[in-house]
């Protein structure tokens, strides 16, 4: 019985250095979160969510461009509308909601856009720059 245990010292020895020429670079070299973080982000995207230059104010400027310039062209649509209308009642009445619809909707944009600055500003704990549109 000793033999055998005697026999494993060598193995266990040889096993414990081993171990530690592996393990010892890794502990070295240990990575964080944000490393592992930064490693997945691939190359191009953007390093914060929020801010500027973020993902989130990126889909807002967008999404605030486009509904801009859908609320333009709908006002120049109802505008349109109004000309054409020939003094019929029902169809000005329908080119004025157009444009009333078209403005509510520019403004209920606005709105938004202010929201999600205020909340992106509370959660991150600084105000971030106006857009660019």
């Amino acid at each position: 019985m000793k033999r055998k245990v005697l026999a494993y010292i060598p193995v266990l020895v040889v096993a414990l250095v081993l171990a530690s020429q592996i393990f010892a670079p890794l502990s070295a070299h240990a990575l964080s979160i944000v490393d592992g973080a930064n490693a997945a982000r691939g190359s191009g995207q953007p390093e914060y969510l929020f801010g500027n230059g973020g993902l989130v104010s990126t889909i807002v400027n967008f999404m605030l461009f486009a509904v801009g310039a859908l609320s333009v062209v709908m006002i120049m649509f109802g505008g349109l509308r109004y000309v054409l209308s020939g003094g019929n009642s029902s169809a000005v009445a329908a080119a004025k909601n157009t444009i009333l619809y078209a403005i509510i909707g520019l403004v209920v944009a606005f709105f938004a856009y202010a929201i999600v600055q205020f909340i992106t500003s509370a959660l991150t704990g600084s105000i971030t720059a106006p857009t660019n549109v």
